[in-house]
């Protein structure tokens, strides 16, 4: 018995390795061509092999040896894909390699490359064209195609509009089961992840959905409409993404309709689409907690990873600068007592990783729908008293130490009374600034982390060295 020939990381590693070996065969071979052989590019040894190899991968797995490699060693194998895949390699890729390999294709490759897309699936790809190129798209659909286009391109990234796919079937409430049985085996596939069909009126009006289970167990001569269910979960293509994937855990869906105010059939959402969105949402959030404002090639130019990165940077060193002030306001305290110098960054260290801590919790119930504005105060309440309990814990283990390194208790004393104070400045921010980014209309985990420490490094420094200076001094 064959073994299934499975997509993991490891083989996904090996296919990598196995397409740079080619490439690199290929390379070395053109450039042999290049110093004087009379060859066609097409009889280069190796470049039908590396095309072979190309052809037998998913697109997904194109995608992902495209994003491994240096931008001239990419657009070598780019040049490879077969002119029909160069679609759905396109959809796959990260918007910022999917820029590199657009910059290399001129426009009758885009169209080329796009022609064999459906309406929700150019809608993703159609911000990253040009617009003369959307243009002529446009007039390759018909009329059907065409508006399904234009609507999916009306509605915001983050809406369900935007991500519904318009490849369902439908049936009738009329009919038998025999009869939906034989018009589905009429097709030679399924959409995928088809578990429901939608049933409607003439008018295109949802009435209700047709389990594909149900379809099976249920004697033939049943009618539709005995059988259907008639209040299925449904969504507009006005509701938030991020409602409708918690919506899609919470009732274990697969499918789901899309409807306007009217009950019109408008489209459906699929568990591919939320899964794609959950990974984009984390991967966005993972990049602004870092201070990068957008999603970034790893091997793209030295200026293009700069302006993604300087802006943060910029805010970071000015908070560097305030909290080096802040150190600078006790020279003459740490002139006379030097352990403070050896202490206090272990006071702003722990109270960041608590504040991260407090931040990074905020912000997840903030994208499930569990975080309101209204539950600031009780949130507040609850880790200013985490924050209590870990500072007084650890700011005894830690004066313990202190004073076996010094043998000074008030200075144990002082450290243990600024760890609780920095953690519970570190609390209060941590629920404070997620909070108000929200309220602003901002995204919460934008920069977070950055401030945070900023805040609670400064705010660490300021207090023991305070402190320190109050009763030690």
């Amino acid at each position: 018995m064959p073994v299934p020939n499975r997509k993991s990381p490891e083989s996904l590693q090996d296919r990598l390795e196995q397409v740079m070996d080619l490439l690199h065969q290929f390379e070395q071979a053109e450039a042999a061509a290049d110093d004087g052989a009379d060859r066609p590019l097409e009889e280069i040894p190796g470049r039908d092999e590396l095309q072979q190899k190309l052809e037998e991968l998913h697109p997904a797995d194109v995608a992902y040896i495209l994003e491994s490699l240096p931008l001239e060693e990419r657009l070598t194998v780019w040049q490879l894909v077969g002119t029909e895949r160069d679609g759905e390699v396109l959809l796959e890729v990260s918007d910022a390699v999917r820029e590199t390999l657009l910059a290399d294709m001129d426009n009758q490759e885009i169209i080329a490359a796009a022609t064999n897309l459906d309406a929700d699936e150019l809608a993703d790809l159609a911000p990253d064209l040009p617009r003369d190129v959307v243009r002529e798209l446009m007039d390759t659909l018909d009329a059907q195609q065409r508006e399904r286009l234009k609507s999916a391109l009306s509605f915001d990234d983050d809406q369900v509009g935007a991500l519904m796919d318009f490849d369902m079937v439908t049936i009738r409430d009329d009919v038998t089961l025999e009869v939906v049985s034989r018009y589905l085996r009429r097709f030679e596939t399924l959409p995928d992840h088809t578990d429901k069909l939608f049933v409607v009126d003439l008018q295109g009006v949802l009435k209700g959905v047709l389990s594909i289970k149900k379809l099976l167990v249920t004697p033939d001569d049943q009618l539709v409409a005995d059988v259907m269910a008639t209040d299925p979960v449904i969504f507009y293509p006005g509701d938030d993404a991020g409602e409708a994937v918690q919506a899609f855990e919470r009732y274990n869906l697969v499918s789901a309709p899309v409807v306007d105010s009217k009950g019109k059939l408008q489209g459906r959402l699929t568990i591919e689409q939320m899964l794609d969105y959950i990974r984009e949402e984390n991967e966005t959030d993972a990049l602004n907690a870092a201070g990068l404002v957008e999603e970034e090639d790893i091997f793209a130019s030295v200026w293009k990873s700069v302006r993604n990165r300087w802006a943060w940077l910029a805010i970071n060193l000015c908070t560097a600068l305030v909290a080096s002030r802040v150190i600078g306001l006790f020279e003459h305290s740490i002139e006379q007592l030097v352990a403070l110098a050896a202490l206090m960054p272990i006071v702003a260290g722990v109270g960041g990783n608590s504040g991260n801590q407090t931040i990074t919790l905020i912000v997840r119930g903030i994208a499930t729908g569990q975080v309101q504005m209204a539950h600031g105060e009780r949130l507040l309440r609850k880790e200013a008293g985490v924050a209590l309990i870990n500072g007084l814990v650890w700011g005894a283990v830690l004066g313990v130490i202190a004073w076996f390194l010094y043998f000074n208790i008030p200075l144990s004393i002082v450290l243990m009374s600024a760890m609780v104070l920095n953690m519970m400045l570190a609390a209060f921010m941590g629920v404070v600034i997620p909070l108000l980014r929200m309220r602003m209309g901002g995204d919460p985990a934008l920069g977070s982390s950055v401030l945070i420490t900023a805040i609670t490094d400064s705010g660490g420094f300021f207090i023991f060295l305070g402190l320190a200076t109050l009763f030690l001094l």
